[in-house]
């Protein structure tokens, strides 16, 4: 009998975006007959590499989900400080708005700074819902300075990854979430979902719960 021949490798597609703030760019990560998209952008230290973003983008296509790394106009020019929130929100707008025009339905989410800019303009751009990984709550060190309003006021579904360790907000910070938000509380897990060397869990198989958790919420809206 003749083994099956390995599947064709997926293409990852690259496309950059004209936006008011710079060129941005989208590394998709195509499902075959999508049922949605799930747009992510990065946090202020990192881009897209981001070991939960990249696990997403591995996980989810199989499942049905296209996943687009969207990195912000300042990291494709190569600076290495990120612009004040109203420009983050000026570089992703007009990618989101690309997306969710050429259908499947869309759902925008980030980590970190990400997650703040998908909150805040995910409803203006037509998305199903939002994703909020490492929600940064607050500034380390300073709870009085919370920025629970922008995860509060998104409008749509929305779901929290939230590690404990968090020192920009663990999930026993929060406060109650409506109706539309859920939160998955881990029990391990810092702001880049690492854990501890004591803990019952290593960090793929963290990441592994978060990509079957995410895909099964995306699944859910669509």
């Amino acid at each position: 009998m003749t083994a099956d021949p390995d599947p064709a490798p997926v293409t990852v597609i690259q496309e950059l975006v004209p936006t008011p703030a710079g060129d941005a760019r989208i590394t998709l990560h195509p499902a075959a007959g999508p049922r949605a998209v799930l747009a992510l952008g990065h946090g202020a230290g990192g881009g897209v590499e981001a070991r939960d973003l990249a696990v997403l983008a591995a996980a989810l296509p199989p499942r049905g989900v296209s996943v687009a790394l969207v990195e912000q106009p300042w990291r494709v020019a190569g600076k290495k400080v990120a612009p004040a929130p109203r420009t983050l929100d000026t570089g992703w707008t007009p990618v989101a708005e690309r997306l969710a025009e050429a259908g499947p339905p869309l759902v925008v989410g980030g980590r970190s700074a990400g997650a703040r800019v998908a909150c805040r303009t995910g409803l203006a751009t037509g998305a199903a819902g939002v994703l909020a990984l490492a929600f940064p709550l607050h500034p380390p060190g300073k709870p009085e300075r919370s920025r629970a309003e922008e995860l509060l006021g998104t409008g749509l579904p929305t779901l929290v990854v939230q590690g404990a360790a968090d020192p920009f907000g663990g999930p026993a910070e929060f406060p109650e979430l409506p109706a539309s938000h859920e939160l998955l509380a881990l029990e391990y897990g810092n702001h880049g979902f690492e854990v501890p060397k004591r803990a019952p869990v290593e960090r793929e198989e963290l990441l592994e719960l978060i990509a079957a958790a995410v895909g099964d919420w995306v699944l859910r809206l669509v």
